[in-house]
């Protein structure tokens, strides 16, 4: 007797294709939304710690000049901060009222 041979090309079938592409979706749906929440935390202690450099330098500033109401010309013409540094601290929203910073 001779063995019958299977003439099926090796592969994957439709249901196996199926089943792995909805398992990667599940994954997906878990993974993306804490990726999300991830960058909001790392826009906000980036945001942070800019405030932190800019009160930093302004402190500098005044105790070199001795003057008490400081803006970011000041601090970009004297080099205390450059011009990408002042752009994105404006961008961010932070604000130098006197020699205090805010958000």
């Amino acid at each position: 007797m001779k063995k019958i041979l299977s003439k099926r090309k090796p592969g994957f079938t439709l249901i196996e294709m199926a089943i792995v592409l909805f398992i990667i979706s599940l994954l997906m749906m878990l993974v993306l939304p804490n990726l999300n929440s991830q960058r909001q935390k790392a826009a906000s202690t980036q945001s942070d710690a800019m405030v932190s450099t800019i009160q930093t330098q302004v402190n500098l500033y005044e105790n070199d000049t001795d003057d008490s109401d400081v803006t970011y010309a000041d601090l970009v013409s004297n080099k205390y901060l450059t011009d990408k540094q002042a752009k994105k601290a404006q961008d961010i929203g932070i604000k130098i009222s006197g020699t205090d910073v805010s958000k």
